[in-house]
Order: C-alpha cells, then structure tokens, then sequence
C-alpha cells in the first residue's frame, strides 16, 4: 500500500497517464513516445523517471537506446485505462502507436531487403525505375486522374499512356505552359493542363477517379485544405495518393526548394487524410536517399467512401 498513493498522484497528470497506457501495449523508446505523444525529450523523460521511481516502469538497454515498459499491477490498469478514456487525445494514441511498429516492421524488412537483392544499386542490362514505372502504369484500370501540383507534366505523360484522361493542375503559369506545350508536341491528346491552386482545385465535384499529389502537398500553405478538395472533386469510391518527404530538418529546403513544411509524419499525413474524411488511410515508407541530408520518400493512400459507408 505504501506504493500507491504516490502511484495515484502520479496518475492524476493525463500525459503521465496517455504514457502508461501506451507503455502497458508495447515496449517504447523515448524517441517513439515522443512522436506519439507530441511532446518534448526532457518532458517525457520527466515523467518516465517519475513513472520508474514509482515503480510503475521499468527500463532496459537495447543497443544505443533505452526501451520502456509499464509494470502495472492488473487492478491499476484498470484505472488507468478508465481514466485514459476521458482524455480526448488518447483517440489518437492507438493510431499512432500502430504506425511505430509498422514502422519498425518497415525497418526490419528494409534490411532484410537490402541482404536479398542489390536492385537499383548494381548495373544490370534492361533493368530500370523507368521501365518498371512504364510496366506498373500500364497495368492501371482506364481512369481520370487529377496530377494535382504537377509542375512540368513529366507524371502527367506517363499517366496518360492508360488514363482516359489526365488533368495536370499548378499554380505556376510558366509551368503549365510549358508542360502543354510538351504535350501537344508529343501529340499527346488525353493530357490536358490547367492553372489552379491545390487548396482551390479547378474541377467539378465527384469528376475524377484519382486524385495525386506527388512531392506538392508540402508546398501548400494548407495541407488539411488540399486534402478536403482533394476529397470533394473525387467520386464515390475514387482514392487520394500523396507521395512527398518525410519530416526532415533540412531548413535550407525552403530557399531551395521553396517548400512550405519541411515533409509530413506518418501521424501527420494519417491525421490530414482522416480529417477529410478518406478511409482506410495507409501510409508507408517507399525510399531514402543515399545522399545527405538523406530525404526519405513517404507514401499515404486513402479512399473516399461510396454511398452510405
């Protein structure tokens, strides 16, 4: 008994409470919590040594890092989770405790991966990105796809090779010239260009099969707003693809590259997608870059619901 009432005044702090329950699921490291939860290094390892001293926590060494886990006795876990389920955030706390270990289940195939094969590092005759993006496009049903931030129209071309049509959008004048230019020269007839903006997209509603944005959402000013458009000019059943970088610190991208966030969190683009209304929201890790500052690529998919789902 001499452990819980300090166990009970601990627990009285939601975030010290969001992070036992979370600790009660799964083995997490302060980096992963801190990604969940949203909060700062030195808050967190706050609360874990509170957690630890009251006995309510344990720690062990793996590799460079420190995994924690709650040792909760089955009567206080119970508390835990009744209280956990007045705090309104603790909705998302299951989500993005999923996405840290798909992450690490990410992580663990890549390496595996990389033992299999040398794709795309060893020279092999015929053997190409292009030609398996070539391969991969032909294999798409008929369909109306909105290339949403489609700069030069170069996504928009390879497209239009299955599409019934493509609609390539950008805010940029010279841009959309430019890339209607390319398609007319190429006699490309099913390609048609449009100046519009990403959070105002130039189409009628439930007019298009697939709406894409590849490496623009991080130029919107808005990206819950582009994501909402996005949904509305989809039909029923229509999906959402997003492939841009992942949350980096390569401040210098905004003179660069003139990007307005620096790359989205898996919890991040899994919340933007949710938010305007898409289902069955995945997002996954495709490629990093060998390169410092080594950009990771991010892919997020979801659908719009037809009719009464």
């Amino acid at each position: 008994m001499g452990m819980l009432l300090p166990a009970l005044r601990l627990l009285g702090d939601e975030s010290r409470l969001r992070m036992l329950r979370l600790l009660a699921r799964e083995e997490l490291s302060v980096a992963e919590l801190q990604e969940i939860l949203g909060m700062g290094q030195s808050r967190i390892s706050m609360a874990l040594a509170q957690l630890k001293g009251a006995g309510l926590v344990e720690q062990r060494r793996a590799g460079q890092k420190n995994l924690y886990q709650a040792t909760v006795p089955p009567a206080l876990l119970e508390v835990v989770e009744a209280s956990a389920a007045e705090i309104a955030e603790t909705d998302g706390d299951g989500e993005a405790l999923r996405l840290i270990l798909r992450k690490r289940k990410d992580k663990m195939r890549a390496y595996f991966d990389g033992l299999a094969g040398r794709f795309g590092r060893d020279y092999v005759p015929g053997r190409s990105w292009k030609g398996l993006a070539e391969m991969l496009i032909k294999l798409l049903p008929p369909m109306v796809i909105a290339d949403i931030g489609c700069g030069e129209g170069t996504l928009s071309l390879l497209l239009a090779q299955r599409a019934t049509a493509v609609i390539g959008i950008d805010s940029s004048e010279k841009m959309v010239e430019y890339a209607s230019n390319v398609a007319k020269k190429n006699s490309v007839s099913n390609v048609s260009y449009r100046l519009g903006d990403l959070e105002e997209i130039p189409l009628e509603d439930e007019s298009i099969d697939l709406a894409l944005f590849s490496q623009s959402l991080h130029h919107a000013l808005h990206p819950q707003r582009a994501a909402q458009e996005a949904w509305r000019v989809l039909k029923p059943g229509g999906r959402v693809v997003v492939l841009d970088l992942l949350k980096h610190n390569f401040e210098e991208a905004r003179e660069l590259y003139a990007d307005v966030w620096l790359g989205f969190s898996h919890v991040e683009l899994m919340d933007c997608l949710k938010k305007a209304r898409f289902r069955a929201v995945e997002v996954t890790n495709v490629h990093r870059e060998e390169e410092s500052p080594h950009f990771e690529t991010v892919l997020a998919v979801g659908v719009k619901s037809g009719p009464g789902k």
